[in-house]
């Protein structure tokens, strides 16, 4: 829900503390918006904004309704927003855990989201607009590029063009196939293929700046603000079930950071004249809450010594000592150790790695023989979450998890994973959300010349007075480090620079 457009989210419909309170008592259970909250919890249809302003682009702003049909919906939204609060603060009453997320994170953290988007962002739109010239020039040159290996033109595009050719013409083999029994074109099958073969290598690349393109590089220029001159996206505080933040128009979360083109386009966010962007980074923090939650000696040792935790894995799974870890091997370490607590399987680690189910196998049982505190609490989290029904992050929230117990096996698969992987995933939602609550408070009260201008993942990126810089990237790794009580410390990484990219 963006909290840009607070007044136009009220008038159609629910005010924030009661989608909060239904969010925080079960993110999952339903959207949370008035309109189906009312027919959830009152056995109400309600008036929808579209019913009386109409829709896309016929649709009119709110002003420009007649004052009787507007007064009786607004009338109606008031109503229906006190009677569903009525409802819901007694079952988060009951609660006090869910209460305490609820009035000590959600609620402070809305009014920070709204200084944030309405402090908005500087862009180079120049910039941008030269990087879509050269995206559009590079993919002209890739649809060439797949021409030739195709020996035809065709639709780059189209799934049906692209099985044709693949499957039929170049007789490539059909890694999966889609639930109407047609061979997949996925991005997973792409990259797959990709390995051997140059056409889907040259599809995943159009097919990556093409979405780079629409995205960001043509659209960020179009969303700068007339009277700000800047970009203000709009934050989601209740859509991610394990509590962590999304963002629209734009959307930050997506942005590459692994792709130069991606790292082009981050470098379009700009720090005004006499300012720098700091951008503070949480390092490795759903691994540091599995060393917490999971108690496992090992991990707790390697994290307390400050070691590198991918080259200690390493050195543990194939039996080397630090000094001798290979980077091959380091590696390996570090997908083992990201594909665990996202409860990856052998079938998964061995195409990961490009190795054999057999060697995936061995390496994720002796990594369990190493750490066997992490292979412990996944037990532990996946038989609590059947007998419960939910798993809770380290501040209470809770995250519940309807396919725990279903009686098809992918379903209920799944469930386990999320159920493993939520309470690192949730909790670290609630570090960062902490961590915002102690920074803003921090900036307010000290009136120094910095504000928090974006949240991203784990991250703060925060626009400072160039002669205050020093004083804020001491503050963000004091406030942010101090943002949970663990069994190991948070590490707060902190970059500066004139843009995003290079602060990064």
């Amino acid at each position: 829900m963006s909290v840009l457009a607070r007044y136009d989210v009220e008038l159609k419909g629910i005010g924030f503390d009661t989608m909060l309170e239904s969010y925080v008592l079960n993110s999952v259970a339903s959207r949370h918006n008035m309109d189906d909250l009312a027919l959830k919890y009152l056995g109400l249809s309600t008036i929808h904004f579209e019913d009386i302003a109409g829709k896309g682009k016929k649709q009119v702003t709110f002003d420009k309704i007649d004052l009787d049909i507007a007064g009786e919906y607004a009338a109606e939204d008031a109503d229906i927003t006190l009677r569903l609060h009525q409802v819901l603060w007694p079952k988060l009453e009951a609660e006090p855990s869910l209460k305490k997320v609820f009035e000590e994170i959600e609620l402070p953290v809305l009014s920070i989201l709204s200084k944030i988007e309405r402090t908005g962002v500087l862009l180079n739109q120049t910039l941008l607009r030269d990087q879509s010239k050269t995206l559009g020039i590079r993919l002209k040159e890739l649809e060439q590029e797949a021409y030739e290996h195709a020996g035809e033109e065709f639709n780059l595009g189209s799934p049906k063009q692209l099985q044709r050719i693949f499957f039929e013409k170049l007789e490539l083999p059909i890694i999966k196939k889609t639930p109407k029994g047609q061979p997949s074109t996925a991005e997973p099958v792409l990259q797959e293929l990709a390995l051997d073969y140059p056409l889907p290598k040259v599809i995943l690349e159009h097919r990556s700046l093409s979405k780079l393109k629409s995205t960001y590089t043509d659209q960020l220029p179009e969303q700068v603000h007339d009277s700000t001159g800047r970009v203000h996206t709009s934050y989601h505080q209740a859509v991610a079930a394990t509590g962590r933040l999304s963002s629209q128009s734009p959307n930050l979360q997506n942005i590459p950071i692994r792709t130069i083109e991606g790292r082009r386009v981050r470098k379009a966010f700009i720090a005004p004249k006499n300012y720098k962007l700091v951008a503070a980074d949480y390092s490795q923090i759903e691994l540091r809450i599995m060393a917490h939650l999971s108690q496992d000696s090992g991990l707790l040792r390697a994290f307390n010594a400050g070691e590198d935790i991918h080259k200690a894995t390493a050195s543990e799974v194939f039996g080397v000592s630090l000094d001798e870890v290979r980077d091959d091997q380091r590696r390996s370490a570090k997908a083992i150790n990201f594909g665990l607590i996202y409860g990856m399987s052998a079938f998964g680690l061995s195409r990961q790695l490009n190795i054999s189910r057999g060697d995936a196998q061995e390496y994720i049982d002796l990594y369990f023989e190493r750490y066997p505190g992490v292979k412990k609490y996944m037990d532990k989290t996946r038989t609590l979450a059947a007998e419960q029904g939910y798993v809770e992050t380290l501040f209470g929230r809770r995250l519940y998890l309807p396919d725990i117990n279903a009686s098809n096996f992918q379903r209920r698969q799944g469930a386990e994973r999320t159920a493993i992987n939520a309470p690192m995933q949730g909790s670290a939602a609630d570090i960062i959300k902490q961590a915002m609550i102690k920074v803003d408070a921090w900036l307010t009260e000290s009136q120094i010349d910095a504000r928090v201008i974006m949240q991203v993942h784990d991250e703060l990126v925060v626009e400072a007075a160039e002669d205050v810089v020093d004083v804020v990237i001491d503050g963000l790794k004091r406030l942010m480090s101090a943002a949970a009580d663990l069994s190991i410390p948070l590490l707060v990484e902190c970059g500066v620079g004139d843009n995003w990219e290079e602060a990064h």
